[in-house]
């Protein structure tokens, strides 16, 4: 049997950071004479109740020790019991969600997905908006730091690489898990002031900045407008430019020292791909925008730049109605859903780190066609990729797709139509927020949706949020074996 009791232990910490983030809409309310404040103060210690009964109940003995069977189950375990007690506040507040409704909004703020089903949102409560824009801020650091201490203990999609790369010696980040989750969030901090300030400078109010900072710097797109960036004007949208390539960009790097006056991500390969993946798609649409859709070069710039980032870095922010720019926008927005952002980051889909391998895969498979008896290595960084990294890389996008397309035809299936269950699964797997169709498009609303698809896209936006197999060893039968 697993010893579960570390798992329950970590969990209890977790959730309460969980109910201390609920004491900050809870004064937001109060402040605003909003009667939600007893909601947020009850959930509150509803949630360190429980916490308090984890960490004292099932404190092992000595200092903890995760194993390898235990980091898989406390990774899933965690976004579970996380959304259902963040989903408290949005069943009993003023808006009334169901139970449904609550864990698909809770899920999706968590994960950074971004999709909603809460329409009004313009008019909904200041501790709702906040509540919103924390799920957002939360769940993209925990998701950093799972991806730089969790996912390459586990080998999960090539993330062993991150690990060598850390625990170099003349080239380390920090020594220490503790160290590297400090400096992590102290870098994430500061960028989230920044883009609240640049924000608030830009002409956002300054509630409205600080949700927006939140919700850009974690790639989250939770909004307080059901408009969305559309609400604002040109200054904003390139501020939500620029603090959504940052929340795209890995964040270790930023952590890292500096040389010659540089940070290290200005120099990461990965970096690089990653910044000419976005001008050269965002340069397309906006040709195809001034030379057939006769749109004025300067706002087709500033549209196609900011919905071509927002997409990549599965932020789900929206500047305008791209679902009217005709067919070749539709099928290029769809397929960067699947690009994503840089590995240590807080955006979802595929990652432009396994997308620089498999390119290079290719190359060299065209390669040997030429000379059949050559020897080629993949470099990453100047450094060579061992056979067993581009084999997770390679299986971790096969199981991709294929869930991709499993639970397309699961939402088929539950009634949805075509395009909106392909682009919601889509949109779900690489949390990215909004689909494409009239019903969950950029200025649609996943409420409408029947209550089993919510739960669906739920469990698909924890899939891809958890790299998939965090989620799918659980399902062997021989990871229970002892």
């Amino acid at each position: 049997m697993i010893d579960i009791r570390p798992v329950l232990f970590v969990n209890g910490f977790l959730l309460l950071v969980l109910a201390a983030a609920m004491g900050i809409p809870a004064v937001v309310d109060l402040l605003s004479e909003d009667a939600d404040w007893k909601v947020f103060a009850l959930s509150g210690m509803v949630t360190a109740f429980v916490a308090l009964a984890l960490i004292l109940g099932a404190r092992p003995k000595g200092r903890p020790a995760l194993t390898a069977r235990q980091a898989f189950m406390l990774t899933t375990l965690a976004w579970i019991s996380t959304a259902a007690f963040a989903a408290l506040p949005f069943a009993f507040c003023n808006l009334r969600l169901g139970l449904t409704d609550a864990v698909f909004e809770a899920m999706s703020g968590l994960t950074t997905t971004g999709a909603t089903i809460i329409v009004g949102l313009d008019h909904a409560p200041r501790g709702i908006l906040i509540w919103r824009a924390l799920l957002n801020w939360l769940g993209g650091e925990g998701i950093i730091i799972m991806a730089v201490a969790i996912l390459p203990l586990l080998r999960i999609g090539g993330m062993q690489v991150f690990r060598m790369e850390t625990s170099d010696k003349t080239d380390q980040i920090k020594p220490r898990l503790t160290q590297v989750a400090t400096s992590i969030t102290l870098v994430y901090a500061v960028f989230t002031v920044l883009a609240a300030l640049a924000f608030w400078a830009a002409g956002m109010g300054r509630f409205d900045a600080i949700c927006h900072a939140m919700a850009a710097i974690s790639t989250g797109g939770f909004s307080t407008s059901d408009a969305k960036l559309a609400h604002w004007g040109t200054a904003v949208q390139w501020v939500a430019v620029f603090a959504m390539m940052v929340g795209g960009s890995s964040f270790t790097l930023w952590t890292g020292p500096w040389k010659n006056g540089r940070p290290k991500v200005l120099d990461d390969a990965q970096s690089h791909w990653y910044l000419a993946f976005l001008g050269t798609a965002a340069g397309v649409l906006a040709l195809w925008q001034w030379t057939v859709n006769d749109m004025n070069p300067g706002v087709a710039l500033r549209h196609a730049a900011f919905n071509v980032v927002s997409i990549v870095t599965t932020t789900g922010f929206v500047s305008t109605d791209y679902g009217r720019w005709g067919g070749f926008a539709h099928v290029v927005f769809f397929i960067l859903v699947f690009i994503g952002g840089c590995t240590g980051s807080t955006a979802g889909g595929v990652k432009i780190f396994r997308w620089e391998l498999l390119f290079a895969l290719a190359g060299i498979h065209l390669k040997r066609l030429l000379h059949p008896h050559g020897i080629f290595v993949i470099h990453y960084n100047q450094r060579p990729i061992a056979q067993a990294v581009l084999d997770s890389v390679l299986g971790f996008v096969v199981m991709y797709f294929f869930t991709f397309a499993l639970f397309a035809l699961a939402l088929t299936v539950v009634g949805l139509d075509f395009v909106t269950a392909l682009s919601g699964s889509a949109a779900a797997l690489a949390n990215a927020g909004p689909g494409i169709g009239e019903i969950i498009g950029p200025f649609g609303s996943y409420k409408p949706l029947p209550d089993l698809a919510k739960w669906v896209l739920a469990f698909e936006m924890m899939l891809g949020r958890l790299e998939l197999f965090t989620v799918a060893v659980l399902f062997s039968r021989s990871y229970w074996r002892e």
